[in-house]
C-alpha cells in the first residue's frame, strides 16, 4: 500500500473509529444522554461506510492528483478546522443564535469552515473537519448524534476541495453551476409539490420538540436565493478564481452533501421523499449557500491576505 493511499485509508478509518467511539462508547456504555444517537443506529451507520465509501471511490478514481496528498500539515489543519468547526456550530447552532425572521432553520454560519478549508487545504481536510467537526458540534450541542448527516457534512468539504482535481478551474466552475442549478430548480420544483410537508428540522422551543410546521415560502425557495447569490459572486469575482471557485464548490458541496444525509432519512427514519427533501434538504441547504456566497469569500480573501503578508 502505498503512502498516499496508506494516510487516505487511515483519515477515513480514524473518522468511523470517532463516531463509534463517541456513540457506542459515550452514549451506550457510559450513558452520557448528549452522546446518543436516534433509533436505528445500526442503519445510520451504514449510511456513514456508504458516505466513507463515496469519498474512498472519488480518492481512487482520481488518485493521480496532488489534490490527495496528506502530510503533517494537513493533519494539523484537520484537526484545526475540526476544532473550529465543532466550537463555532456550537456557539452559532439555532438554539443559540436565533434569527427571528428565518426561525424555521437552524442557521449555521460555521458551514463556511469545512468549505473554506476543503477548498484551502484539500479534500481530505475538508472532510475531517466536516464530519467530526459536525460530530462534536452535535455533541456540544446536545440534541443527539446523527452520524450520517456528520457524513453528509463531510462531503461538503471534500467536495469544495476537489476542484484541484481539474486544472481548468473556470471550466470546472461552468460545470458545477449548471450541475448546481440543475439540482436547485428540482428540490425547489418538489418543494412546491410539497408544500404540506413538516420542517423536520424546526425547533419549537415552547414544547420541546422537532416538525409539525411546514417551512416558509422563504425557507421553500432559500436554494434558489443561495443559488442566485453564489452566481453574483461568481460574476463579482470573476477576476479572483479563489474565492469564486471556493463558493462555487462549496455550492456543490452542500447540495450533494446534506442531499446525501437527508435522503438516508427516508430508509432511517421512514420519511417520504417529499418531506425529507422539503423538511430536512431545503431548510439545512438554503441557508448554507447563502452563508457561502458571504462568508467564504471573507474567509479566502483573509487567508489571501495574511499568505501575502507572510510572503508565501
Amino acid at each position: 500500500m502505498d503512502r498516499k493511499l496508506s494516510y487516505i485509508v487511515l483519515a477515513l478509518v480514524i473518522t468511523l473509529v470517532i463516531f463509534l467511539l463517541l456513540i457506542y462508547v459515550g452514549g451506550n456504555l457510559l450513558n452520557i444522554e448528549r452522546l446518543k444517537t436516534g433509533e436505528n443506529p445500526v442503519l445510520r451507520f451504514v449510511f456513514v461506510i456508504i458516505g466513507l465509501l463515496i469519498a474512498f471511490v472519488v480518492y481512487w478514481l482520481t488518485k493521480d492528483s496532488k489534490a490527495w496528498e496528506v502530510g503533517t500539515r494537513e493533519v494539523v489543519y484537520m484537526a484545526i478546522g475540526a476544532a473550529l468547526y465543532a466550537v463555532f456550530s456550537y456557539l452559532f447552532n439555532g438554539t443559540v443564535f436565533v434569527v427571528p425572521s428565518a426561525s424555521q432553520v437552524a442557521l449555521r454560519p460555521a458551514i463556511a469552515i469545512p468549505m473554506f478549508f476543503g477548498y484551502t487545504f484539500g479534500p481530505v481536510v475538508g472532510f475531517f473537519t466536516g464530519a467530526v467537526g459536525n460530530m462534536f458540534g452535535d455533541a456540544l450541542t446536545g440534541f443527539g448524534l446523527s452520524p450520517q448527516w456528520s457524513v453528509g457534512n463531510g462531503l461538503i468539504g471534500l467536495i469544495s476541495g476537489m476542484v484541484f482535481l481539474f486544472k481548468d478551474k473556470k471550466k470546472s466552475m461552468d460545470t458545477v453551476l449548471i450541475i448546481s442549478a440543475v439540482l436547485a430548480v428540482l428540490a425547489t420544483a418538489i418543494y412546491f409539490i410539497n408544500r404540506s410537508a413538516p420542517n423536520m428540522l424546526y425547533f419549537n422551543e415552547a414544547e420541546n420538540a422537532f416538525g409539525d410546521q411546514q417551512i416558509s415560502l422563504l425557507a421553500g425557495l432559500s436554494v434558489i436565493i443561495g443559488f442566485v447569490l453564489v452566481l453574483i459572486v461568481r460574476v463579482v469575482f470573476g477576476s479572483n478564481i479563489d474565492i469564486a471557485a471556493a463558493v462555487t464548490w462549496g455550492m456543490l458541496g452542500n447540495l450533494i452533501g446534506l442531499g446525501f444525509a437527508a435522503i438516508s432519512d427516508i430508509w432511517i427514519n421512514g420519511f417520504p421523499f417529499g418531506v425529507a427533501i422539503v423538511g430536512e434538504f431545503l431548510p439545512s441547504a438554503g441557508p448554507n449557500l447563502i452563508f457561502a456566497a458571504i462568508l467564504v469569500p471573507i474567509l479566502v480573501a483573509a487567508y489571501t491576505a495574511v499568505r501575502q503578508q507572510a510572503g508565501r
